[in-house]
């Protein structure tokens, strides 16, 4: 896909099944790492975020593409195995996981990257959506957001490049699926 497209610009949107459960690791991977199942299958989904990577490289595509890797939800905690292997990941210090309402389950990592667009090693620590995605991209693309709906999302390039400093959300809206779940109020002064 990326050697056809080297002179045309492109949306790929790669969705990893790797730490989703049922668990899965192929034979490569499978009980290498020190964290079981679960483990083995971060690892692979690791190196072939890193086989995307390189392939950007190859092609000198890095400083004309936008990387944006992250999740839908946090981690599914009460997964166990029948050995008692946990299989959903861990949330760290947030309470809840996947299909809940608490931090754990909606506060993801965002991790992004565009060589030469973006600083290096820069961290925001302001409250943004996966719903900010679909502006950002629109905006990339020279195209025009959708008039008749309202956008929840914002676009987030001000605020990866440093520009602003404050999150333009002051509502952040969690669904699941159509169903409007949660609201995190994000107050100007916090």
């Amino acid at each position: 896909f990326s050697s056809r497209n080297t002179d045309a610009p492109f949306l790929l949107v790669l969705s990893y099944l790797h730490v989703h459960t049922a668990l899965y690791a192929s034979k490569n991977f499978r009980g290498k790492s020190k964290h079981g199942l679960y483990g083995d299958a971060v690892e692979e989904m690791d190196w072939s975020v890193g086989q995307v990577l390189d392939v950007l490289e190859k092609y000198n595509l890095s400083d004309k593409t936008l990387v944006y890797f992250t999740s839908d939800q946090g981690a599914h905690v009460e997964e166990i195995s029948s050995s008692g292997e946990v299989h959903g990941g861990h949330n760290g210090i947030y309470k809840g996981g996947k299909s809940m309402n608490w931090e754990g389950g909606i506060r993801v990592p965002g991790l992004l990257r565009w060589s030469g667009v973006i600083q290096a090693g820069a961290y925001v620590d302001e409250p943004t959506s996966n719903m900010d995605i679909f502006p950002t991209v629109v905006k990339l693309a020279k195209a025009q957001l959708p008039s008749d709906r309202i956008i929840d999302g914002r676009d987030l390039m001000p605020l990866l490049q440093g520009k602003v400093t404050r999150s333009k959300h002051e509502f952040l809206f969690h669904y699941c699926n159509a169903y409007l779940n949660a609201v995190r109020w994000h107050p100007g002064n916090s």
